[in-house]
């Protein structure tokens, strides 16, 4: 074990250290602070982080990999305390002799002590092929008072075959590895934010899969964690680190079959209409794996103060909805008033990006961790079908604003008339598989898709500024005439 290393493993076993040891701790959470703030996955943009270390675990290297062999694998858990409430993140690290490294400098952490670097570990081999190796052969990795065990689906690859992964590029929340080379290809999700119980993405396509539903990708494995509790001085908390499945190569995703053919003026109602029977095939299938439950008078107060919360932060936020708050608090209370279905489980971020069109498959769906936003004790409750399919509605709405955005010239009449097209599509092969009478201005389906476009007035306000009128037209548009498909 290398130096920096050894010193935090000493300082969290024992609680206490001596004054070089702590400093030795010190510059490693300095780096971890200072490099934290520049990748996509931090939360607390434009805040520096106050970092605590809770624990760690190690992996073995995987022999091989010929540069791997003097690597250091190691994860670390980091609370971020200047975060309300506490950020736990997951930050696996590869520590090499600097005058051995080669990696890109956007991936390289820093350097704890002279001599010794830290590299973000999705971006070297020896941390892709240890994790791997984890979740298709099983094992525990072991830390201080904590543990991470693969989980193997029963479809692993066979040991030792040697793979070339790639890092995702553009993820928001998380950081995914792509593992190609004989037999099936593999992406593995690395959650960067850790939360009690088993993640909903594991959980949602882990069954979808067991029913034999081809919706999703086939899961390959995952990995268990069990940590320290934050909120008490005792005790463990056990969640979801990582998560591997089927990778389709080739493919591209609902958002870029829809933006080129918005661009090109292409028809798109017949693959919209084929999208929303595959939604409405997931929600048939959720509803058989988990409980339903009829929508009681707390399922609507409950409902109806998320809405009321997520407004008055979107109007703290995003000044410009001030004067549309009275027209807003109408809708909601229209929908209040209207019989709901009942409740299950479902995707709960749904929108094109979270789709993929593979040939002679059709469309497959993925990322089922829920809204980023949303606690993750909200994601796992029960909740409205129709959440979804407002958030696809959303999502088209989306296509024809961005297309505006890269191009003012373009014509907004065409592609309003495309996305009106294409909803009114998706709502009609909603409706025809779930049996659904489905009418596209129900005040709960309006309701749910202004609760969206809320939610991405305070999304772009944060992180594209330049994004915020697509939201804010849609409000304007929804609260004069509620849910409009066509």
């Amino acid at each position: 074990m290398t130096g920096a290393l050894q010193a935090l493993a000493y300082r969290v076993s024992t609680g206490s250290g001596t004054g070089h040891t702590l400093a030795r701790m010190d510059s490693t959470l300095a780096c971890l602070a200072a490099w934290m703030p520049r990748q996509r996955w931090y939360a607390a943009k434009g805040r520096p982080p106050s970092l605590r270390l809770v624990s760690w675990w190690d992996l073995t290297a995987a022999t091989t990999a010929a540069n791997a062999r003097a690597a250091r694998v190691r994860t670390y858990l980091v609370a971020d305390e200047g975060a309300l409430p506490v950020v736990l993140y997951q930050i696996p690290v590869v520590e090499r002799a600097t005058e051995t490294v080669d990696a890109d400098p956007e991936h390289i952490i820093g350097s704890p002590e002279p001599g010794s670097t830290f590299i973000d570990g999705p971006f070297d081999d020896a941390y892709a092929h240890a994790l791997l190796a984890l979740v298709e052969q099983g094992g525990v990795a072991l830390g201080p008072q904590t543990t991470a065990t693969g989980r193997p689906a029963g479809v692993a690859a066979p040991a030792g075959r040697l793979r070339v992964a790639r890092v995702v590029s553009g993820e928001q929340s998380n950081t995914s590895l792509i593992y190609e080379g004989d037999g099936v290809p593999v992406i593995c999700k690395v959650y960067r934010q850790l939360h009690a119980g088993l993640n909903p993405d594991i959980e949602l396509q882990e069954s979808l899969a067991a029913t034999g539903s081809r919706r999703v990708p086939t899961p390959i494995g995952w990995i268990e964690g069990a940590w320290p509790d934050l909120s008490t001085a005792h005790g463990a908390v056990h969640g979801s680190l990582a998560f591997a499945q089927e990778f389709l190569p080739g493919v591209e995703d609902a958002w870029r079959v829809a933006l080129h053919a918005a661009a090109r003026g292409e028809d798109f109602r017949t693959q919209a209409y084929e999208l929303g029977a595959a939604t409405a095939d997931v929600h048939r299938g959720l509803a058989g794996c988990f409980p339903t439950h009829a929508a009681a008078a707390a399922d609507r107060e409950a409902t109806s103060a998320a809405w009321e919360r997520r407004l008055a932060i979107a109007i703290a936020e995003v000044p410009e909805l001030g004067p549309q708050r009275d027209a807003i608090e109408t809708v909601y209370r229209r929908a209040r008033d209207v019989p709901w279905p009942p409740l299950q489980r479902i995707h709960g971020d749904f929108h094109l990006g979270q789709v993929l069109h593979a040939p002679g498959r059709g469309w497959v769906l993925v990322d089922f961790e829920g809204e980023p936003l949303r606690p993750m004790s909200e994601r796992v409750q029960p909740d409205l079908a129709l959440r979804d399919v407002a958030g696809m509605l959303r999502s088209f709405d989306y296509v024809a604003g961005s297309l505006r955005l890269d191009d003012p010239d373009r014509s907004p009449e065409a592609v309003r008339e495309w996305a009106a097209a294409a909803r009114a599509a998706f709502v009609d092969g909603y409706a025809a598989t779930s049996g659904i009478d489905l009418d596209p201005r129900h005040p709960l389906l309006a309701a749910l898709e202004l609760d969206k476009a809320v939610y991405e007035a305070i999304y772009e306000a944060r992180n594209r500024p330049t994004w915020v009128a697509i939201p804010l037209s849609a409000v304007a548009r929804l609260v004069e005439r509620p849910a409009p498909v066509g």
